[in-house]
């Protein structure tokens, strides 16, 4: 759960070989595939539940916590002591904001996959924008390691695991407004795969689950799903999809649609820059897309190529309340040039360009 949702994308550069050559390289792989893992999958998948709505509101700890680490502030279940011995980082006002990107305090933002690659930038991008946000992961550690120690009223950290229903107490839902879900794994059997990491487990239950709990009051659901889910059966998304990673995030992507909660469902390409899974908040804050950083949107799932991950991450955060992204699904791409930063309006107009194709 813990990196970006196509993070398998830049692990695997498939070059593309000749057409004999292809032919006997597919016909190697089918005499040893499953046939499930070409299907497409079915779109009869279990409905989710009624949905009741939870408390519209969290009771924060007084500032008197604050020296407790991140794990004080926010006392759950499941709930571990992080190490105090996590150097802070640098006060976030040293960086100059643009006021445009500054969000109103009533905006409560869930981010699961939080330190994955494309994870851990959106939620230094939040903490950049004084959006208050809280994170859901396995290791609460983790987080310290990346984000420092953080006031309460700016992140707050839980402890859950998607791929475990049980797992996902109501507490931990409690006045979010929007979410945004980058878990994911690799697409090929890898160490990552380990403890039941695999693409059904993370892709599949874990989504399910985590739209399953989540209450009827959130405003928008951002999904991060991958180019290629609705062409897994084509080449070159079969060689992909040998494992099942495509089938199962449009697993993921169905039973959100069906869930009735509003949302928007970004498909990056094969990512690029990072991950910076070993860096902290001041890294990630100073972070370039270098030379690609103009931004191409599709819709259909035709786009194929590369995109930054720091692109990605900055979609998702803009997608949350551009109005007419919601119930659609959109593919992005990143290409040398320019790009629209976090400038809200070049976004709006992205998006609709997209849709005008």
């Amino acid at each position: 759960n813990r990196n970006s949702s196509l993070s398998h994308l830049s692990r695997s550069r498939l070059p593309l070989p000749s057409t004999i050559g292809l032919t006997l390289f597919m016909a190697t792989i089918l005499s040893f595939a499953s046939p499930s893992c070409f299907s497409l999958p079915s779109t009869k998948y279990p409905k989710p539940p009624l949905r009741i709505p939870l408390f519209t509101s969290l009771p924060l700890p007084s500032s008197s916590s604050s020296s407790s680490g991140l794990a004080s502030l926010f006392p759950v279940r499941n709930e571990t002591t992080l190490s105090s011995s996590s150097k802070p980082i640098k006060a976030l006002t040293e960086e100059a904001l643009d006021s445009s990107a500054l969000a109103s305090s009533s905006k409560l933002v869930l981010v699961v996959g939080g330190t994955g690659g494309v994870g851990q930038l959106v939620v230094a991008s939040l903490l950049k924008r004084n959006i208050k946000s809280r994170l859901l992961l396995r290791d609460l550690e983790k987080a310290t390691k990346l984000f420092g120690k953080q006031d309460a009223d700016s992140l707050q950290v839980v402890k859950g695991d998607t791929r475990n229903a049980e797992d996902l107490d109501p507490s931990i839902f409690e006045g979010v407004t929007h979410v945004i879900c980058c878990t994911g794994t690799t697409a090929f059997p890898s160490k990552r795969w380990s403890g039941e990491n695999t693409p059904d487990k993370v892709d599949w239950q874990g989504v399910k689950n985590l739209i399953s709990a989540l209450p009827s009051s959130v405003k928008r659901v951002v999904l991060v799903s991958s180019v290629g889910v609705t062409k897994s059966n084509e080449l070159p998304w079969s060689i992909m999809n040998l494992f099942g990673v495509l089938k199962y995030k449009k697993m993921g992507e169905d039973f959100l649609r069906d869930s009735g909660l509003p949302f928007t469902i970004i498909r990056p390409g094969r990512l690029t820059d990072g991950p910076y899974t070993s860096y902290d908040l001041n890294t990630l804050l100073k972070a370039t897309a270098g030379e690609r950083r103009a931004v191409v949107i599709g819709q259909g799932d035709k786009l194929v190529g590369e995109v930054s991950r720091l692109v990605v991450a900055e979609a998702c955060i803009q997608a949350l309340d551009i109005e007419f992204t919601q119930g659609k699904a959109y593919e992005i791409n990143s290409v040398k040039g320019d790009g629209p930063g976090s400038d809200p309006q070049k976004w709006r107009e992205l998006f609709k360009v997209a849709e005008s194709k």
